[in-house]
């Protein structure tokens, strides 16, 4: 019995693990170690301790005790004295139970850095707002539903996080946060957003998913400085009709909302990445697809869309497509032009202009797909159009730029005229003129004008793309100062040999024809410094001394959407290639990832694979 009572009397006197903390045992917590090492970190980290309540100590950690104010000459050089002690600026108070923060806050004036998410807050003392230093403040994960007054006036204040809280809105007044680079009130319970917001004119990333927004102020466009805009889980219908205003803006994502259609985006030039899953859309707007140049990921999975138009070849920078799940019956041709695409995602849409097959083996035998037939398809118009259109051969200041401008600019611009031939008047006074540089761009030329050999000592630069050419004459070799060359889309296959003794040509642009592999005669040219053959049915690349690996000053090297299948390591050994582009090729090594981060990494992965077998 006695042994009993002991007992309980022992168990009396000790606390049960879960109850409710008192003031002295948080007290406690604050260790005579802690303060020595906050005091010369100006760090203090008291996240996870279990605190109902902030220590007192903490509050006065900046002060100075009395007794350490006299110098004492037996002190250890190891110990460190009062004027060594730095002021406290960062302070870790989160996962805790904290439900309130004392006024004496105040005392801490040197804060720049408070971390109080991961608490049981509910409201905040207004003597934050005097911590005039504090740059960046975490109230994440709290029960907060309002701010103090004087927190919207913290003058150096870059980042502010309150999500997972419960705003029902923001005070007007967080608009006089004049610094304010980041801001976060994901997981609230948002409907709306104060008039006045756009004032944040130095904000750089605004999250505010999980909310119940339906529209956004017209203000908000005034966000100049504006990079990223993260807007899930909402219930928006529609975008402000000007938020090309916001020209930096980066990165969207509008995912799990209520629109039916996607603004132009004019002016957000530097666009990247674009997010609109799970949205009532309909359509990609053609002007959308204009002006976005710089956009890699557009994401538009389980919409309504039933047309990709054919513009969508205008995002030249587009590396992934996902357009899932959606009701598209065909895929244009126009997808075979993206040379950076490496992911399309199609599956759940009733395309019945290709094989299921040939769509369950990916993005490369579906773009595939599309480039064969566009070119069969083409190689059909074009024997139309020569059998309907009449050409246009004769002298005509319409058609020909008259002397005096050949004059000024040394230039014979007559392109989309519909010529099968240049008459020989208009080159005797391009000759005359000293005309350097000749532009034939879109006509229906199947040859090359010998009318041209009028001004062969003085031409440098030749453009006949988008025409019909099946050959290059053996003529070209006059040509003994062409420096740039540009023959795309055509249907050449082949080049004369002769082609191999311009030895000024520079540049040469053969994309978009049918050659099967480099033309021998290119390795014959030691100042070529770029060489464009994108899109055409290359199956192997030649980068022996005999071939681009004698090419010393080539700098750029285009073979993308091609039918390489394999890329020789000791292509690494091109010391001056500056840009390197294989992309849309059949090969499995480098994988796409190394091909993402650009020419270099490509290199290095090349170079570092080179072997004593690889290199002959």
């Amino acid at each position: 019995m006695y042994s009993r009572r002991l007992q309980s009397s022992r168990l009396g006197t000790l606390n049960p693990v879960f109850h409710k903390r008192e003031k002295a045992e948080d007290n406690v917590v604050l260790t005579a170690g802690m303060i020595k090492q906050a005091r010369a970190s100006g760090v203090l980290n008291l996240s996870g301790k279990a605190l109902s309540t902030v220590p007192d100590k903490v509050f006065a950690i900046n002060e100075t005790d009395p007794s350490e104010l006299s110098y004492d000459i037996n002190r250890k050089s190891t110990e460190e004295a009062w004027w060594d002690q730095v002021p406290l600026t960062n302070l870790d108070l989160s996962s805790n139970s904290l439900t309130t923060v004392s006024p004496q806050i105040i005392k801490l004036e040197d804060l720049t850095i408070l971390s109080l998410h991961n608490n049981n807050l509910t409201s905040l003392p207004n003597e934050i707002g005097e911590l005039i230093k504090l740059t960046r403040i975490n109230l994440s994960r709290n029960k907060l539903n309002d701010l103090p007054d004087k927190l919207c006036s913290l003058p150096n204040l870059r980042i502010l996080n309150l999500s997972h809280n419960s705003f029902e809105e923001l005070p007007p007044a967080i608009s006089d946060i004049h610094m304010l680079e980041q801001l976060d009130v994901s997981n609230n319970n948002l409907k709306s957003l104060p008039c006045g917001i756009g004032f944040l004119t130095k904000l750089i990333e605004l999250k505010l998913s999980y909310n119940h927004l339906k529209e956004l102020p017209s203000d908000i466009t005034q966000m100049w400085c504006l990079q990223k805009l993260d807007l899930t889980h909402n219930d928006l219908l529609f975008l402000p009709e000007d938020i090309g205003l916001m020209r930096k803006l980066e990165f969207i994502y509008l995912q799990h909302n209520d629109m039916r259609s996607l603004p132009d985006f004019e002016s957000c030039e530097e666009l990247q990445e674009l997010y609109a899953a799970n949205n009532y859309l309909k359509k990609i707007p053609e002007k959308f697809c204009e002006t976005q140049r710089h956009l890699k990921i557009l994401d538009l999975a389980d919409n309504q869309i039933t047309v990709i138009p054919d513009e969508i070849g205008l995002l030249h920078s587009l590396t992934r497509l996902n357009v899932a799940n959606n009701n598209i019956s065909k895929l244009p041709y126009s997808l075979a032009k993206l040379g950076h695409l490496v992911n399309l995602q199609v599956e759940g849409n009733p395309i019945k202009t290709i094989r299921r097959e040939i769509l369950q083996c990916g993005t490369t035998r579906i773009l595939k797909t599309l480039r064969d037939r566009s070119i069969s398809d083409q190689a059909e118009a074009d024997t139309n159009v020569l059998n309907v259109q009449k050409p246009n051969t004769k002298y005509d200041e319409t058609v020909f730029p008259d002397r005096f401008k050949m004059r000024k600019t040394h230039s014979l611009f007559a392109t989309m005229q519909n010529l099968d031939d240049v008459p020989a008047e208009v080159l005797d006074v391009a000759k005359e003129e000293n005309v350097t540089m000749i532009d034939l761009s879109k006509n229906v030329l199947q040859s090359l004008p010998e009318s041209l050999l009028k001004v062969n000592d003085c031409l440098t630069e030749l453009v006949v793309a988008k025409n019909f050419l099946k050959s290059v004459p053996s003529f070209i070799s006059q040509f003994t100062r062409l420096a740039h060359i540009n023959l795309s889309n055509n249907q050449l296959s082949v080049l004369p040999e002769e082609f191999g003794v311009l030895n000024t040509l520079r540049e040469v642009n053969f994309c978009n024809n049918h050659f099967k592999s480099i033309p021998n005669c290119l390795y014959n040219l030691p100042n070529l410094e770029i060489i464009l053959m994108g899109s055409n049915r290359i199956q192997m690349i030649d980068a022996t001394p005999q071939g681009l690996g004698g090419l010393k000053r080539l700098a750029t090297l285009d073979l993308s959407n091609n039918d390489i299948s394999h890329v020789p390591p000791i292509l690494g050994n091109l010391q001056n290639i500056t840009s390197l582009d294989l992309i849309g090729n059949s090969f499995r090594q480098p994988r796409h990832q190394i091909l993402a981060k650009g020419t270099a990494s490509i290199m290095s992965y090349l170079r570092d694979r080179i072997t004593p077998e690889t290199s002959n």
